[in-house]
């Protein structure tokens, strides 16, 4: 396994596994993560897997990052050899409702992509998506990759506020909203379930590494799972 670091703290370590999203570098990243935390215990605060890289976290008053880095370099670099690390190959199943009532702009992600609305819909359910990295607000997943004719680009302008479980299309990939928000994600639908909730363990409903299937639900499915429209 190629692998370089950066000191990026005075007690946190970058592990760089890649330098662009590669879905290749999913499970080399799942699985030195999962080893880490294993193997080095205690000694790791956090391990923050992302796209390319791992955020260590370490305690100054226990650790230096010589001796950190002694014990992890011959443990990445055995990696490819190691049978312990089993990953999880579950897929989250997420149901949506796909409406312009919850998801304003699913004409215009239509509209971009020459299809029918029905046809938008169920392009962007018909796959599993890669959770790459939990990022900018608490329990919010990066999927990717859309299909092709789904890219677009981010709204030039971002709401003030983006409601819990909105589900968006930016670039090449799709998110959920964990909590309301400001955000500039094209919102195609919404999903009745709580995303991230800190009374919950994990309180995080997606974590990097795992897949992700939506499923195309109707508004009374919605509203029966505890969905709620806009005041």
């Amino acid at each position: 396994m190629q692998w370089r670091y950066d000191v990026t703290g005075v007690d946190t370590v970058t592990l760089h596994f890649g330098e662009c999203i590669d879905l290749a570098l999913v499970d080399p990243i799942q699985q030195a993560s999962q080893a880490l935390r294993q193997q080095l215990g205690a000694r790791l605060l956090d391990v923050v897997p992302s796209y390319t890289s791992i955020m260590l976290r370490y305690d100054l008053l226990v650790d230096d990052l010589t001796s950190l880095m002694a014990d992890l370099t011959p443990l990445l670099n055995n990696l490819s050899t190691r049978s312990g690390c089993q990953l999880a190959t579950d897929i989250v199943e997420i149901p949506v409702w796909y409406d312009i009532k919850v998801g304003p702009d699913l004409p215009r992600i239509a509209a971009l992509a020459g299809l029918s609305e029905e046809a938008v819909i169920q392009l962007h359910s018909s796959q599993a998506y890669q959770v790459f990295a939990i990022g900018f607000a608490p329990g919010f997943a990066y999927l990717g990759e859309v299909p092709e004719q789904l890219a677009a680009p981010r709204l030039s302008t971002p709401r003030v506020k983006v409601p819990a479980g909105s589900l968006g299309i930016a670039d090449t990939q799709t998110a959920l909203y964990p909590l309301s928000s400001p955000g500039g994600w094209n919102l195609i639908g919404r999903t009745p379930l709580t995303l991230f909730d800190p009374r919950r363990e994990p309180a995080s409903l997606l974590n990097a590494g795992q897949q992700v299937k939506f499923r195309a639900i109707n508004f009374a499915e919605y509203q029966a799972l505890g969905g709620q429209l806009d005041e």
